[in-house]
Parts: C-alpha cells; structure tokens; sequence
C-alpha cells in the first residue's frame, strides 16, 4: 500500500509537470503561429509580385531570350545551404543558413536588348526565396510543437483518465481489506477476552 501510494503521488506531481509543460509549449506555438502568419502573408505577396513581374518581362524579351537568360544564370548562381539544429524546449530547431553564389559580378544577360523587368525579378526573388526558408524554419518547428503538445496531452490523458483512477481504485481496495481485517481481529480479541473472563 505504502509503495501504491508513492507511485499515486509521484503520476500526480507528473500530470502537474506535464500541464507546465504544456503551457510552455501553448506559449511557444502562439509566438511562432504569429510569426508564421506573417511570414505567409509576405510570402503570398512576394510571389505575386514575382509573377507579375516575370510576366512582364516575358512579354518584353520573348520566350527565346528568356529561356537563354534562365540557362546562363543556373551556370552563374548557385546556392550554398547548411542546416543547423539547436534544442528549445526539448525539440530540435532547425537553423537554415544559405548564401547565393556568384561566378561574375555582371548579370548574365545584356542591359542593352532586355527587360528592365529583370533587374526587379531578380531582387524580387532573392527576398522571396530568402522568405520561403523562414516560412520553411517555422513551419517545420510549429509541426514538431504541435506533436510534442499531442503527445502531452495524450499522456496527461492516460494519467488522468486510466493511471491515477486505478491507483486510487486499488488503494480503496486495500484500505477496505485492511479494515475488514481490523474488524475481525477486533471481533475475535472480544471473543477471546469474553472466554478469558468467563
């Protein structure tokens, strides 16, 4: 009994730990939900924006030159990536550093026959890709919080609804044979002292 109810109170001191750590994780999905909305509607308005403007640099130059620039900016840019992980809150953040490449400090297309459209396009989609790997950080940390939560919540369930219950069950069990025997004891010490006295 004495051991059921160390095991009572220690799955209680774990439903009030796991309800803080539940909260802490209700706070951390509150900051980065709002950070992810806004890094969304920047998204959605940054391409937009790029598709507008490759449109009207793709009336202006044509599909042959277009596609002639495309090809000489893969052999001229390339990116650099490296992911990073650090721990908040028990869960493993990811931390994306990337750097564009460059192998000439001059654009790969002449400024004489093009679009100025493409000078815009170009900016345009270095704060958009910059854009989609922020997006990509908080999307992917508010997943793994919202996993931890479910996990949480499930435990705090189990606890709750199945663990405790039980516990508490079988020690109203023992209390009421342990009185039961109290009461027969009692009863036959009477008994005895009754035949002892006669």
């Amino acid at each position: 009994m004495i051991n059921l109810k160390k095991k009572l109170g220690f799955a209680k001191r774990g439903v009030t730990f796991l309800e803080y750590k539940r909260e802490q994780l209700m706070f951390q999905i509150r900051k980065y939900w709002k950070q992810y909305l806004s890094y969304r509607k920047k998204y959605f308005n940054l391409f937009r924006i790029a598709l507008i403007t490759l449109n009207l640099s793709y009336k202006e130059n044509g599909k042959r030159i277009f596609n002639l620039i495309s090809i000489l900016s893969k052999i001229q840019y390339g990116v650099s990536v490296n992911i990073n992980y650090y721990k908040e809150l028990g869960n493993l953040v990811p931390k994306i550093d990337y750097k564009f490449l460059r192998e000439e400090k001059l654009p790969p297309y002449s400024f004489e026959n093009t679009s100025f459209h493409l000078d815009d396009l170009y900016s345009i989609l270095k704060d958009l890709f910059t854009n989609v790997i922020q997006l990509a950080e908080r999307e992917d940390i508010l997943l793994k919080l919202a996993f931890n939560f479910k996990n949480i919540n499930r435990r705090i369930n189990s606890l709750n609804n199945i663990i405790i219950p039980s516990q508490e069950i079988e020690i109203k069990k023992i209390k009421e044979i342990l009185e039961e025997s109290e009461r027969e004891n009692f009863v036959r010490l009477k008994k005895t002292k009754e035949l002892i006295n006669k």
